[in-house]
C-alpha cells in the first residue's frame, strides 16, 4: 500500500529563498533612518507661554519645505527597498 502524504507529514525546506535579500534590508534600514530625520526636522515650535505666538518659528522653511520632503524621500527609499527583487 502507498501511503499518501498530506501537508502535516512534509518537512520545511531548509533552502527556500528569503522574501528579501540583503539590499533589501539595507535599503529598507536606510528609508527608516531618513523618515527619523524627517520627522525629527518637524518638531518643535512649541512656547511655554500661551499668549506669545512666534509665526517665524512655526512657519519655518525647515518645517514647511524641508522636512515633507525628507519624509517623501524616506517614503520612497523603504518604497524601494520592499519592491526591489532581491538578487539570486
Amino acid at each position: 500500500m502507498s501511503q499518501k502524504t498530506t501537508k502535516k507529514d512534509q518537512k520545511p525546506q531548509p533552502n527556500q529563498p528569503m522574501a528579501f535579500g540583503r539590499d533589501n534590508y539595507i535599503l529598507l534600514l536606510a528609508g527608516v533612518v531618513i523618515l527619523i530625520i524627517g520627522y525629527l526636522l518637524m518638531v518643535g515650535g512649541g512656547t511655554d507661554n500661551l499668549n506669545e505666538f512666534k509665526k517665524e518659528e512655526l512657519f519655518s522653511d525647515r518645517r514647511i519645505t524641508v522636512a515633507p520632503v525628507t519624509l517623501l524621500i524616506g517614503f520612497g527609499v523603504v518604497l524601494y527597498g520592499i519592491m526591489k527583487k532581491p538578487r539570486e
